[in-house]
């Protein structure tokens, strides 16, 4: 009897384990990625938390290491059922607040080639915030589907402590540090001042980072580092290279819709941190940093703007990158992660990207990215490293419905050499067709016409321009394409600027070319020979200035005509010398390679009647 009461006691006992352990909430996946699980899904039950992370640098002159500030958002269960979760980590210089828009922020343009910057304005960000929440951004999207999310703001901003660097060292070792402190390495405290430890005893030490712009630049930042437990990123219109972001070939060249800007600009933008600290920072980052180095009097590339280009850095990099980006991107060009997907690939990191036909940011459809972090967070086998490679959205398709390619640029795609023959002020010819003698035509600057202006006009002696044969097939272009362009100029200091455009001119947004601006570069041509040091251009001797456009792939509809522009300064993005500058363009000498899926057959079929 007293047997079969104690086998009885046994079996409940057994029965109410097997039950509590089946009501224990855990993550669920379906068709490789991660579901919203109803136990992760109520924010009030939601433990949120700050502290600050102990890096292995000090940036703010006061001797001891700089200390990040970080928030957390995670599932109670983590708590009270001791469940272990991967992270989703973001990190930002802008989550406490920027600088007021201030007349005189931003360099002016209206300067001579060569001359020194006269002195701008240097306005006071007021930092905004309250603990313990850092920013929303993520939670509401991953916390349900059995993810811990962690912000942090980055050296200098917000509660932060540090200078921002703009690139600097200090701006990879600090996520590196908070991935140390979740993977148990690094010391983590209540409070900026405090010694009272904050261990991440949730964490499984397994991270991937995501972010826009300035918060994509981070992952990659980070991933530079090679720190153990970062597994993947999805930096999405990342700035990979702060000389790219505000020079070109030995131009000084702003993003796209903020003229003036450059790296210093940027610094006193976020620069959100300790305002006691920030005198000091002022004084060594950005007076004698930063304003020694960047040199808005060439435009050359040194050893400050390697030392702020991650590329330099992949060697150590390891994870998994789902790159995104916006071939219309003209504020972060394409060419950003084009030039990172390209070397994770030739590293062997599990690698594909994804590019949309419109502007600045836009993340890749979310099913990729839950795919994304369940394979390398979870450790789901969903084969996603097995998927293509490259996903374009085509021209009106929707974001979230991208056409899967074998890789980007296209395999199919190959250079086409394409001529240019006479036609100032009007229009010339583009052609497959290689004439000899055809001379020299010039044109002269004028920084105050828009680019949009010149390339619609029926004539201009401020631009060249070349037009191939109307398209009676649709053409697609996939790549990077070159240009050498053999000029002289009557002064010692030119900007050069290239459009590929789409005519005619479409302003009708809801037909079939919604854009018509196929790429651009700009180049300085002082920098022929290099883009780390540049000569005075000699009046009436030629020069051949070799150069790569932005990157893209583009379908260009049947009825239109593919133009190369040719023109000095350019309005939106360079800056703005004095009216008269002479360019003499060498027709025999100037040639463009366009990237044709089908190489010059198919532009040729493209063109016939």
């Amino acid at each position: 009897m007293k047997l079969n009461l104690l086998s009885l006691i046994v079996a409940f006992v057994t029965t109410l384990g097997c039950i509590q352990a089946q009501d224990k909430a855990t993550p669920i996946f379906e068709n490789g990625e991660a579901q919203p699980v109803k136990a992760f899904s109520n924010p009030s039950e939601w433990i949120t938390h700050d502290l600050w992370v102990e890096t292995e640098f000090n940036t703010d002159g006061d001797d001891k290491p700089d200390r990040m500030h970080v928030s957390v958002t995670r599932p109670k269960q983590t708590e009270t059922e001791g469940l272990k979760l991967p992270v989703i980590y973001v990190s930002s210089p802008y989550f406490a607040g920027v600088a007021p828009d201030t007349d005189g922020l931003f360099h002016s343009v209206e300067v001579e080639l060569g001359d020194t910057p006269k002195e701008r304005v240097h306005p006071e960000v007021t930092r905004r915030g309250k603990r313990p929440v850092i920013s929303k951004s993520h939670i509401n999207t991953w916390v349900p589907r059995g993810y811990i999310v962690v912000h942090s703001s980055s050296p200098g901003t917000g509660l932060s402590q540090g200078s921002p660097s703009l690139g600097g060292d200090n701006e990879s070792l600090a996520p590196k540090a908070v991935i140390d402190w979740l993977n148990g390495r690094a010391k983590g405290y209540t409070e900026i001042d405090s010694n009272e430890e904050v261990k991440a005893t949730w964490s499984t030490g397994k991270v991937g980072m995501t972010g826009t712009s300035y918060n994509g630049t981070i992952p990659l930042a980070a991933a530079t580092t090679g720190v153990e437990g970062l597994e993947a990123i999805i930096p999405i219109a990342p700035n990979t290279s702060y000389y790219h972001y505000y020079r070109s070939n030995g131009l000084v060249r702003s993003p796209g819709g903020y003229l003036g800007e450059d790296i210093d600009v940027l610094y006193d933008f976020i620069h959100s941190g300790d305002e006691a600290k920030r005198p000091y920072n002022n004084k060594t980052m950005r007076d004698e940093i930063l304003a020694a180095n960047m040199d808005r009097e060439t435009g050359d590339y040194n050893e400050f703007w390697a030392s702020r280009d991650y590329l330099n850095d992949m060697k150590p990099m390891k994870a998994a990158l789902l790159m995104s980006h916006g071939f219309n991107d003209w504020n972060v060009m394409p060419e950003h992660s084009y030039r990172i997907y390209k070397q994770a690939k030739e590293q062997g990191i599990p690698s594909q990207i994804f590019y949309h036909q419109n502007g600045h940011g836009g993340p890749p459809p979310f099913s990729m990215m839950n795919k994304w972090f369940t394979r390398y967070l979870h450790g789901i086998e969903n084969n996603v490293e097995d998927n293509a490679k490259a996903w374009i959205v085509r021209e009106n398709d929707k974001r979230d419905n991208p056409t899967s390619y074998e890789d980007y640029p296209n395999p199919e795609a190959k250079p086409v050499t394409l001529y240019i023959n006479t036609g100032a002020p009007k229009a010339g010819t583009l052609s497959t067709t290689k004439l000899d003698n055809k001379g020299t035509e010039t044109l002269q600057d004028d920084a105050s016409i828009a680019g949009a202006e010149l390339a619609t006009a029926k004539e201009s002696k401020h631009r060249l321009l070349y037009v191939t044969p109307t398209l009676t097939k649709d053409l697609h272009i996939s790549g990077v394409s070159d240009i050498t362009v053999s000029l002289s100029s009557n002064t010692p200091a030119a900007n050069l600027s290239v459009w590929l455009v789409s005519l005619p001119w479409n302003e009708d947004k809801k037909a079939k070319i919604t854009d018509n601006i196929i790429t651009r570069g700009w180049a300085d041509p002082q920098n022929y020979k290099s883009i780390s040091k540049g000569e005075a251009l000699k009046k009436g001797e030629f020069y051949d200035v070799t150069f790569s456009l932005q990157p893209d792939d583009q379908i260009i509809p049947e009825g239109q005509q593919i133009g190369l522009m040719i023109f000095s300064s350019d309005k939106e993005f360079t800056l703005h010398p004095k009216p008269g500058t002479a360019l003499t363009i060498d027709l025999d000498k100037t040639s463009l390679n366009l990237p044709v899926v089908g190489g010059k057959d198919a532009l040729e079929n493209a063109f016939k009647q």
